[in-house]
């Protein structure tokens, strides 16, 4: 039992960091490129409406199914949704917007209030996502090699929609990181979790739960802070062609 522990907690770890590779772009990136800035935030909200859509959502229905009808299972899967669409409304209080200026430097920081929430996002999503890679690589080697795979590899666009909002307003690589590294952790404490508290309470209708939950954080961020301050830099088409490119990518990490 302890081995087979052991192996999915690591594959939820290798999971779980691989968030921090998405991060190094910031190692290639110029922090003065207003071009990259539209481009990436874009980017970034794209990513988190498709996963929104393409992932979670389906995801919280699906759970909610295996003991209601398609109707019920539909209105849960709403009802999650809306509360994270007011926990995310009810956060965005405590994290003030900067005085709204037509500045270079506002408009930067302000990016900074974006990568925190974005952080928070991409980190509570991350928790339900070790809690299944550990499951899943408790029971099967294969299996849980399977979906870290997966997770690992939708994981690299959310370091992004994270690390490069922290560097654009900070000129810190080592911030970047950090917060970055924060949302990735996540993943292998939702692991431990899942392995030394979790195990009883976890079913279906909490899973359901939690995945809608998730939606409505993700898509209050993408459409209330991501996809306008991709715009505040005077690339609008720039911006919403990378948004479309964040909402293409995300179903093709899901293949492998």
């Amino acid at each position: 039992m302890e081995q087979e522990a052991l192996r999915a907690l690591i594959l939820s770890t290798l999971a779980g960091f691989s968030t921090m590779i998405g991060a190094l772009i910031i190692f290639f990136s110029d922090r003065k490129n207003e071009k990259l800035v539209s481009a990436s935030l874009g980017f970034a909200g794209g990513v988190m409406i498709s996963v929104s859509f393409m992932e979670l959502l389906p995801s919280s229905k699906s759970y909610f199914s295996t003991f209601a009808n398609e109707q019920l299972s539909t209105i849960y899967m709403v009802i999650s949704l809306i509360l994270g669409i007011l926990f995310a409304s009810l956060l965005d209080k405590f994290i003030p917007h900067e005085e709204e200026k037509d500045t270079h430097e506002l408009k930067h920081e302000n990016l900074y209030r974006v990568g925190i929430v974005s952080m928070m996002a991409i980190a509570i999503h991350n928790f339900p996502e070790g809690i299944a890679t550990f499951m899943a690589g408790y029971d099967s080697g294969s299996l849980g090699m399977a979906i870290a795979i997966a997770i690992a590899f939708h994981n690299i666009p959310e370091g992004i929609t994270v690390a490069l909002p922290v560097y654009f307003a900070t000129g810190s690589k080592g911030k970047a990181m950090y917060y970055t590294f924060l949302s990735s952790i996540s993943e292998p404490i939702g692991a431990l979790m899942a392995f030394l508290v979790l195990r009883p309470f976890i079913n279906d209708v909490t899973l359901g739960i939690i995945f809608g939950i998730i939606s409505g954080i993700m898509l209050y961020i993408a459409i209330e802070e991501l996809l306008p301050s991709s715009r505040d830099y005077g690339y609008p088409r720039l911006a919403l062609w990378a948004a479309f490119a964040g909402i293409c990518l995300m179903p093709l990490t899901l293949m492998f």
